[in-house]
């Protein structure tokens, strides 16, 4: 049996060697097409039990959906993690939990390691929501994982499901115009997101999320690139009109909101705007971090 064990150990050992792994390749975060039908349908809250478990689900829920108020400490900005996952998690095309669950763990670029699920959840409390990650132990990235957890748990693991994420939508041939995405956006955005992209508020509140500025994202988030944010735009915005736009609009669009400052990025290197951008944005995506527009420089932050 040894001998047998060392033979098949000896055998793959060959074949990594001759055809080696490239990371990238297998980071298992790919986006399915939007041409990709979803069919995945993630359970009811009616097939919960009542214990432990279906307790944790619904306190994952709860934190999902009002995560500024229910973890303060750890969100610094008027975000939830529903603003940029849709329908509580569920949407297809809007990164649900149930496509980004069963594909953990795995290689992420922005990091450069394997992440596992927590670390991304961290990642976004870091990021999108401005603020502090909790331990990875903490109750409130247990019950975020369990909910994720729940939704996923008649998903396969590590298939990439349609509907995962936010399909691609790629760069128009003329590229992407700033003053024609200030046109679409007060035509088209402004309504809910107000004409300075501040939101809107009820009391003390967001009901409608920022979209620059100190209560919005910061210049780490993936958000901030145009390219990630033109595809959540074309695929889910206007609010209960998806599709609507075409991609020069949602590119347009996109790169008019990520031309407004906002909090700054948290890896900032030794104060350096221009260190930082060569280190963490000269390669992510479209984006205009480090850059002047109009004669001024992006990225300087907004502070918390």
């Amino acid at each position: 049996m040894k001998l047998v064990l060392l033979a098949s150990l000896s055998v793959l050992m060959a074949q990594a060697t001759a055809a080696p792994i490239a990371m990238e390749d297998q980071s298992q975060l790919k986006v399915a097409p939007a041409s990709s039908t979803p069919t995945f349908v993630p359970p009811a809250e009616h097939e919960l039990p009542d214990n432990a478990y279906g307790k944790m689900v619904r306190d994952g829920y709860a934190l999902f959906v009002d995560t500024k108020r229910l973890a303060p400490n750890y969100v610094g900005n008027g975000l939830n993690c529903s603003n940029c996952h849709l329908d509580q998690g569920r949407l297809a095309h809007s990164a649900p939990l149930w496509g980004a669950y069963p594909m953990y763990p795995a290689y992420r670029k922005k990091n450069d390691k394997v992440n596992t699920f927590a670390e991304r959840i961290q990642g976004c409390f870091q990021f999108s929501m401005n603020g502090k990650p909790p331990a990875a132990d903490s109750p409130e990235i247990t019950a975020l994982s369990v909910y994720a957890y729940w939704l996923a748990s008649k998903a396969p693991l590590g298939v990439e499901p349609a509907g995962r994420g936010y399909p691609e939508v790629a760069q128009p041939a003329a590229g992407y115009n700033i003053k024609r995405g200030g046109e679409v956006f007060q035509a088209h955005c402004a309504v809910c997101h107000g004409p300075q992209g501040e939101g809107q508020k009820v009391a003390a509140d967001y009901v409608m999320p920022p979209l620059w500025g100190k209560d919005s994202y910061n210049w780490g988030a993936g958000m901030h690139r145009i390219n990630t944010a033109a595809s959540f735009i074309k695929h889910n915005m206007p609010l209960g009109k998806p599709g609507s736009l075409s991609d020069q609009q949602a590119w347009d669009v996109a790169a008019y909101i990520n031309s407004h400052e906002r909090p700054q990025d948290p890896r900032l290197v030794d104060g350096s705007i221009e260190q930082t951008r060569v280190k963490f944005h000269a390669n992510d995506g479209v984006n205009l971090y480090g850059q002047k527009v109009d004669g001024v420089l992006i990225g300087q932050g907004t502070g918390k």
